[in-house]
């Protein structure tokens, strides 16, 4: 049975102060229809302005994660939307009467708390995935940063951090499951060093922050005298420096509660994508701007992945572009050895061929006899001639011509090809061919699926240099 949308049963809010402005904020979750995805409004604003959660309105991650749209912006989002993933709630209109979500404690509990005490209800609709089907990698070498997303069936993320300090040094978090982000790290608070902490509030940056929205740590011999000027300032009785290198404004939740927060940043960050997504995400030392670097590269896979669905959404049974004679008369390869059985389309720079895989093939005799698989390498050459006619059919004789490969390189096997299956491959031109040597990307698809991909290098070479000239 497939999943259904959720949204919240009725409306509830949430007050307090904004971290940068320092105003007193109301931020209210409403319910929504199906379809509607993740919005906040400013109602503060004439017209009240509407800023969908989304990655093409991230304007600024510096200090948190900002958005932008209608002439509007929303600061620090990401624990309003971690809250929300964390639910697994698709649908909700996101009201601010101020520029910024209140701060809090620092971390999504107190939204958690108010979207459970409203009640989550399943809608009408289903519920749509983003799924990848290769590793993306997101790196900054020189902040030693690198993001990765794994396919997988589920969300995950594996968080590790690494302040190089003797108070924050190396530590690791684990979300196997959303559904535990409830327990194990929406109570998670945001985290600062004194020296940065200092900056801000010398800076009027923080207007509404105090030591009770963040976990300060130091990582430096601090004086009495300091510490008094930070008490003074906080309003506090007393302010000292713990054992563990933090100051006495709070109590750690968990042993690894900065990296934990960095998790939950991450997954609010990821929510911009617009869908939940099915992914394991395997993060060191992220932060924003790497969070939606990561998503913006997820988002143009899907989309490049969905161009390359639409393009090869292809009637199998209609009448070929070229059938197998035909392609006898453009390859040179012969049977046992000539995989493609006809051409259903072709353009300047793409082709698409297909195979019949049948139990005669020759490979089956021996790979493997009880349980016949067609070898990838087949797979591979099949893609290539298919590839072939289209770059032998930019020359006027091809006939007299022959395709040889020069690379291949991001080979994959996604899926069996066994006795029954169609083939069907779709080859693009990923430049223009330059002095008879062509650059394409090839995907094979059974029933809808992508089976095979690689990238694919090769020269248009007259068969008669090749025969004059066997070195080549």
């Amino acid at each position: 049975m497939s999943e259904k949308q959720r949204t919240i049963k009725k409306v509830t809010a949430v007050e307090g102060t904004g971290l940068h402005t320092g105003n007193n904020v109301t931020l209210t979750f409403s319910p929504a229809p199906a379809g509607h995805g993740l919005k906040f409004r400013r109602v503060d604003l004439e017209g009240q302005p509407v800023i969908k959660a989304s990655l093409e309105n991230v304007v600024d991650t510096s200090r948190g994660t900002s958005l932008q749209q209608n002439g509007a912006m929303i600061y620090t989002c990401e624990h309003v939307l971690a809250a929300v993933t964390g639910l697994g709630i698709d649908n909700l209109l996101i009201d601010l009467s101020q520029g910024e979500p209140p701060i809090m404690d620092g971390s999504s509990k107190y939204f958690v708390e108010a979207l459970n005490k409203s009640g989550i209800e399943e809608q009408d609709a289903r519920r749509e995935y983003i799924e990848i089907d290769s590793n993306i990698i997101y790196t900054d070498k020189e902040n030693k940063v690198e993001l990765i997303a794994i396919p997988s069936d589920e969300f995950k993320v594996s968080v590790m951090i690494n302040f190089e300090t003797r108070v924050l040094g190396t530590q690791y978090a684990l979300l196997e499951d959303i559904r535990d982000f409830k327990e194990e790290i929406s109570d998670s608070r945001t985290f600062v060093f004194l020296h940065e902490l200092e900056y801000l509030l010398s800076n009027n940056l923080i207007k509404g922050g105090d030591l009770s929205n963040a976990i300060v740590f130091v990582n430096r011999v601090i004086s009495q005298d300091e510490l008094d000027r930070l008490a003074d300032l906080f309003k506090r009785p007393r302010v000292e420096v713990l054992q563990e290198g933090i100051l006495n404004n709070l109590e750690l939740h968990h042993r690894n509660e900065p990296a934990r927060h960095k998790l939950l940043d991450l997954v609010g960050d990821l929510a911009l994508l617009g869908k939940p997504l099915k992914a394991h995400i395997i993060a060191r030392r992220p932060g924003h701007a790497a969070n939606v670097e990561l998503g913006k590269l997820i988002k143009k896979h899907i989309k490049n992945k969905k161009k390359m669905d639409k393009s090869f959404s292809i009637d199998v049974n209609k009448e070929p572009l070229y059938d197998i004679n035909d392609i006898l008369n453009i390859l040179p390869h012969r049977p046992p050895f000539l995989f493609v059985d006809k051409i259903l389309e072709m353009g300047e720079d793409y082709i698409i061929g297909v195979k019949n895989v049948t139990m005669n093939e020759p490979f089956f005799v021996g790979h493997f006899p009880g349980d016949p698989v067609m070898p990838g390498v087949i797979q591979i050459e099949a893609m290539a001639q298919t590839s072939g006619i289209l770059l032998l059919t930019a020359v006027p004789d091809p006939e007299n011509y022959m395709t040889l490969f020069l690379k291949i390189e991001d080979a994959k096997f996604r899926k069996r090809v066994e006795p029954g299956d169609t083939l069907v491959f779709y080859s693009k031109l990923l430049k223009p061919v330059r002095r008879g040597i062509g650059y394409m990307q090839g995907i094979a698809y059974v029933n809808g699926k992508v089976v095979t991909e690689a990238k694919m290098m090769a020269s248009i070479t007259r068969i008669e240099e090749i025969t004059n000239n066997p070195s080549k």
